[in-house]
């Protein structure tokens, strides 16, 4: 009779360096997504064994972000759990354990050659035409080697011995891969001043956390072979239960067909918060950066993702990171919001110290009753502050292209019939408002699309925005008409 498979457990583990990047967060939804599909574990990981470049800043900013994102991890930083730290800059003991065990073994050796040294024979093997990975110098060295290294002062680093051997293992998403020893050489695994390496903690904390599957970025690919042995290694000392199965996801390009880079502009997560992208429409377009529910639907919910996620489904092609149709899509998930929602997740950008106006000058009972007619127009709620604006500013923000564009010859007039139109308006009717307006414009000769244009830009400052009428309804009669007569005396002069 068969056993039963293994819980799910997968593991997300980034360094606490700089901001938060999409790559990243792509990494981790699909972690999540993965354990959620299977009513797995997700294990939320820090490794941060790198001092000089890790930092408690970081660390705070990626606990912040997984938060936002809505990504509950099962253990980890502030949940706690079995396996306990979850930092690696807590776990150096048993970093150095297992490396003195590998040792012991066979598994490891102690190498003291130069980086001098190293760089000369690797040049001399590209000469050669042969692998330029190193070349065993130390491992095989006698009592007598040793006591002449150690003579010398020189401090050895610890490499695994790889076994000669070729390496074959099924990736989730790309199928059987084969590795042979002459590409695969033995590589460090401590710093000589006795530091372990990511090559060493990361398969350790694996082994000894349980993880059965690692998802990680194409990138890490080229370190998997040795993973792979360091595993069985770790298996046959009974530090781990077995080798974890791998999937590697595709590259996220960026501008001219680059990888996306921490240094790009558009990889910042922060950037996306500050711009106002829904957690929703950001984790919906990253899900499509190698992945898709289905060929002719690309907006979905997180919960239908979990549903249908599936990481053998995962295209390995590098996927391209489109801007425009991240805002599209972020655009349909502001639709889908409940009015309530929307106006909820608009206070930041409505409120000092991000909005222009006064704080006493903000009017929830106009917000709430333009919110409806608002959500229909933005891509990202940032953009609601400029769409807004006129309703809580004392007078418009006039941009002079629009205004120039808007009033032309007779634009006086206009406006003068208008006010009349609409002063005798019902106010309580947007309907009651337009009519005022085509009136006007069937006055001079106009339709309303041009009639309406000078009234938008006298009230509003702009030739675009929210639906006018129901954007005059809310500004009010005594306002608006103000507005108009502002504008004629602007004309005027």
């Amino acid at each position: 009779m068969a056993s039963a498979p293994s819980p799910v457990r997968v593991r997300f583990c980034p360094s606490p360096t700089g901001n938060p990047h999409v790559g990243l967060v792509r990494t981790a939804l699909f972690n999540w997504a993965f354990a959620k599909h299977h009513q797995g574990t997700l294990v939320f990981r820090i490794e941060d064994t790198d001092a000089a470049r890790d930092s408690e800043e970081s660390y705070d900013q990626l606990l912040d972000a997984m938060r936002w994102l809505g990504f509950d991890w099962d253990e980890g930083p502030e949940v706690g759990g079995p396996h306990a730290p979850y930092r690696q800059s807590q776990r150096m003991d048993i970093y150095a354990d297992v490396a003195g065990k590998l040792l012991d073994a066979g598994h490891a050796y102690r190498c003291y050659c130069s980086q001098e040294e190293l760089d000369t024979r690797r040049e001399a093997a590209r000469a050669a035409g042969k692998p330029s990975g190193y070349d065993g110098h130390c491992r095989e060295l006698t009592d007598t080697q040793v006591e002449e290294y150690k003579a010398q002062g020189r401090e050895p680093i610890v490499r695994f011995r790889m076994p000669d051997e070729t390496i074959t293992f099924t990736d989730l998403v790309r199928g059987e891969l084969t590795f042979t020893p002459e590409n695969v050489p033995d590589y460090g695994i401590v710093r000589a001043n006795g530091a372990p390496l990511y090559t060493l903690v990361n398969p350790v904390d694996d082994a000894l956390m349980d993880i059965t599957h690692v998802l990680r970025g194409e990138d890490l690919l080229s370190s998997t072979p040795r993973q792979v042995a360091l595993y069985k290694a770790l298996t046959e000392l009974g530090i781990a239960q077995r080798t974890p199965a791998f999937g590697h996801l595709p590259y996220v390009m960026g501008e001219g067909n680059k990888k996306l880079s921490k240094r790009d502009p558009q990889a910042s997560l922060n950037l996306y918060r500050e711009r106002g992208f829904l957690p929703e429409g950001l984790l919906n377009y990253l899900s499509l950066l190698g992945w898709s529910l289905s060929a002719d639907q690309d907006i979905f919910t997180i919960e239908e993702m979990v549903a249908a996620f599936d990481v053998t489904d995962v295209n390995p092609n590098p996927a391209r990171f489109d801007l425009k149709k991240c805002e599209a899509i972020n655009a349909d998930h502001i639709r889908l919001l409940d009015v309530k929602d929307f106006a909820e997740r608009c206070a930041p950008w409505l409120k000092a110290p991000v909005a222009p106006w006064a704080p006493e000058a903000f009017d929830e009972a106009k917000w709430q009753a333009i919110a409806p007619h608002a959500q229909t127009r933005l891509k990202v709620l940032s953009e609601i502050t400029d769409n807004v604006d006129f309703l809580f500013l004392p007078e418009p923000v006039f941009d002079e292209a629009s205004w120039t564009k808007a009033m032309k010859e007779g634009s006086d007039a206009l406006l003068r019939t208008a006010r009349e139109k609409l002063d005798a308006a019902d106010w309580t009717s947007a309907e009651s408002l337009k009519e005022a307006v085509l009136a006007a414009g069937e006055a001079h000769g106009l339709k309303l699309g041009k009639a309406q244009a000078p009234v938008r830009v006298a009230v509003t400052g702009r030739t675009v925005g929210l639906p006018l009428f129901e954007s005059l309804e809310v500004l009010g009669k005594e306002t608006t008409l103000a507005r108009i007569d502002a504008a004629l005396t602007k004309l005027a002069a």
